[in-house]
């Protein structure tokens, strides 16, 4: 029997608290890293990957919201491509969340009150990972300041709130981006993307998305187990495989077929949900997802993420975050074509997502990722959720 160490992504945190120049430019994807190796590699894997705050930065940025870890990879993420950080404003943060922060970035300012941040005409970009049902009403306050937006995924949790924020996109013209870091910052993602793009499999017919997590509940604020806060679990977990879906398949329109969510095994907190699936149907393919808070302790990362893309030549399939075969670390990538079947590495695969939304904060340009791109794949996950038909099993 094989026994393999896990760092969850909470832990690692807590280790890697006080390096804040270690973590500075930590991919997403380095929280999973440790697949065999114990606590020691990874923390090598971060001094191997620090780099330093941009020596000619060309935006200001911020953070509003503390309330999730997923804010460190956006914050990287713009540290990488040109971005300042100036400023962040912590309030209702959770507080072992708050002091890993501000010990990894003692040079930032820390403000009493979101104002502080959204009247200050230097800022360009505001960050956030807040409560996901306060996310859209932030990005609204902070588009209508002249300010763009990334948000950490879900971006936003109801058809309401996403018809508000259409309306005060379009009339001040600000980008309201969502972090889907399970594209933007998983580098065999990333690759699948270029291999896609040229051809590799053909003509895209489906994509299949899992996303797995583990619960770790005891670890979990209030509001995780309540779905008014957090959308639902095809809202907040689906949302990374219906961008993927989209973006792989092309498609510009797209309906969502089928969808079911339920509370399979976890009774006890009544807002919560387990499991869900959903099929998509797009104008350039289809699509099929399930997420599932099922990861079983043996792991040894937060879950078995994977995503396959079938072609008319050939398909390739990725495990996001280990390869359970036993290659170590995460980014795995396999292609099959018509000639042979393949492992790429993707190791030293770029992430240009933060660098392509710092360009478009200075050039108003939409390389990162398109506007109505970024409302489709919510729209879709917010449809799926509220017609979703509620499952149950026999125990």
């Amino acid at each position: 029997m094989i026994k393999k160490n896990r760092v969850d992504r909470r832990e690692f945190m807590k280790m890697m608290g006080g390096s804040a120049m270690a973590m500075s430019a930590l991919p997403h994807d380095a929280f999973d890293l440790n697949a065999g190796g114990g606590n020691i590699g990874v923390m090598e894997s971060a001094r191997k990957m620090a780099v330093a705050q941009n020596a000619s930065p060309k935006i200001k940025f911020a953070v509003i919201g503390l309330n999730h870890y997923h804010i460190t990879s956006q914050v990287d993420a713009t540290l990488r491509g040109g971005g300042e950080f100036v400023s962040y404003c912590a309030k209702d943060a959770q507080p072992d969340l708050a002091d890993t922060f501000a010990k990894r970035f003692p040079q930032v300012k820390l403000v009493r009150s979101e104002n502080e941040i959204l009247e200050d005409s230097s800022i360009q970009l505001v960050l956030s990972a807040a409560i996901p049902e306060e996310r859209a009403p932030l990005g609204i306050r902070v588009m209508q300041h002249g300010k763009d937006y990334m948000s950490d995924k879900p971006g936003i949790t109801t058809l309401e709130q996403l018809a508000e924020v259409r309306r005060v996109q379009a009339q001040t013209r600000r980008i309201y981006s969502i972090m889907y870091s399970e594209r933007f910052e998983n580098r065999a993602t990333v690759k699948a993307g270029e291999l896609v793009k040229a051809g590799a499999i053909g003509r895209v017919v489906q994509t299949i998305g899992l996303g797995p997590h583990r619960m770790n509940p005891k670890q979990r604020p209030e509001w995780f187990f309540d779905k008014k806060r957090y959308g639902g679990i095809l809202c907040d977990i689906a949302s990374h495989q219906a961008d993927q879906f989209l973006f792989f398949t092309g498609s510009a329109h797209a309906e969502v077929v089928a969808s079911q969510i339920g509370n399979v095994h976890n009774q006890k907190y009544a807002q919560f949900e387990d499991f869900g699936d959903m099929m998509l149907r797009g104008d350039g393919g289809a699509g099929y997802i399930r997420v599932d808070w099922f990861t079983p302790d043996g792991l040894a990362t937060w879950g078995d993420g994977r995503l396959t893309i079938l072609g008319t030549d050939g398909f390739i399939e990725i495990r996001k975050n280990i390869d359970i075969a036993g290659r170590t670390g995460g980014s795995h990538l396999f292609l099959v074509d018509q000639k042979e079947t393949k492992y790429i590495d993707c190791s030293n695969q770029p992430l240009p997502y933060g660098e392509q939304l710092v360009s478009d904060v200075v050039n108003r340009t939409e390389t990162a990722m398109p506007q109505e791109h970024c409302f489709l794949a919510t729209e879709l996950v917010l449809k799926a959720q509220k017609q979703a038909q509620r499952v149950s099993f026999k125990a």
